[in-house]
């Protein structure tokens, strides 16, 4: 039982008392009112306060997030030891040039991180695949708290936190030969082909061959151990890669390139001349195509990969896509910067 002595009277309280009795009364009247209400300690199902995760993306997509975009000097600094590299010239060009990432997965994550370090103004990266914890291995979006959501989600994310002032499209689809139209466009200045797919790697190719758009190829990059093997040399002349076999195969079967063994096709690519390491049905590995072998860098099985070798492809095929930049500059680059590339220090093909 409470006897009077155990509650105050209002009238024997100070004005302060009184105030936090006045508090502590509507913050009371307030839970009892509120059925919905969570207990301490539990989240409540209607918080509309968005999380981290997607008030970047909101920042991202935002419409007017051009306008807020980092000065123009914290662009030169920020990217000022590529500019000591390459030369002003070649600079200028890649802060408008626009290239797209086709496949951003083991090579082409490591391929798109490495053109927004180097101050590339606008980047598309085309993608359907989800991050998947079996990308650990190989890929560089793959991180717990990013798995089950979209590459090309994940990756523009890191970009644009890379490069602020950086143009990005996250395209989630496949590139398949009915796509091509909307999905590759004659203002690129250059297209890295990234894909494990044969036709579609294949109608990329020959897409980007017949509108004499600027292409990097890459090779597979799964059942490989050393880096130092990577070779850069022309379509029609790699070795070791079973890969771009098919995919000369059906170039030349569908798409009409050359059957003369000894014509290039005139085709970047980047590839590995290392023999191949085949997984064994026993779990250990040999250099010997066992029969029944997949022959895919997958989630489930076939090759194995290691980011030394894939990340080692992307940035290749990266470095490639500058060079040409440097060399031959890009289409948005305005007149009043349009200067002498061959001018320029270390603007090396």
């Amino acid at each position: 039982m409470t006897t009077s002595s155990d509650t105050p009277d209002s009238t024997d309280m100070s004005p302060e008392q009184q105030s936090s009795e006045n508090k502590s009364s509507e913050s009371k009247s307030s839970e009892e009112q509120s059925p919905d209400r969570k207990p301490s300690g539990e989240p409540s199902t209607h918080d509309s306060t968005p999380s981290a995760s997607e008030r970047m993306l909101e920042s991202f997509f935002a419409a007017g997030a051009a306008s807020q975009a980092p000065a123009e000097d914290d662009y030169d600094f920020r990217f000022g030891g590529i500019r000591r590299l390459y030369g002003a010239s070649a600079f200028a060009h890649f802060r408008h040039a626009h290239v797209a990432v086709i496949g951003v997965g083991g090579v082409g994550s490591w391929s798109a991180e490495a053109l927004a370090r180097s101050g590339i103004g606008e980047m598309t990266l085309i993608d359907l695949d989800d991050v998947c914890v079996s990308n650990v291995n190989r890929q560089l979006h793959a991180l717990d708290g990013q798995i089950g959501r979209p590459k090309v989600e994940v990756l523009a994310e890191r970009c644009q936190l890379i490069a602020p002032q950086m143009k990005i499209h996250a395209i989630s689809a496949f590139v398949t030969p009915d796509n091509l139209a909307e999905l590759i466009h004659d203002d690129l200045d250059h297209v890295i082909d990234a894909i494990d797919s044969v036709p579609a790697k294949t109608a990329l190719i020959a897409w980007c061959k017949r509108r004499k758009l600027g292409l990097t190829v890459t090779g597979g990059a799964g059942g490989q151990l050393d880096p130092t093997r990577i070779q850069i040399g022309d379509l029609a002349r790699t070795e070791q890669d079973p890969l771009l076999a098919r995919v000369r195969s059906l170039l030349r079967r569908d798409y009409n390139f050359s059957r003369n063994l000894k014509r290039r096709f005139d085709v970047e690519c980047v590839y590995s001349d290392e023999q191949l390491t085949y997984p064994g049905a026993d779990g250990e590995v040999c250099a010997t195509k066992p029969g029944d072998s997949a022959t895919r860098l997958d989630c489930a099985g076939g090759f194995g990969a290691a980011t030394f070798v894939t990340g080692s492809f992307g940035f290749t095929a990266a470095a490639r896509v500058l060079a040409r930049i440097a060399r031959r500059g890009a289409k948005a680059t305005p007149v009043a910067d349009e200067t002498s590339v061959a001018d320029t220090p270390n603007a090396a093909d």
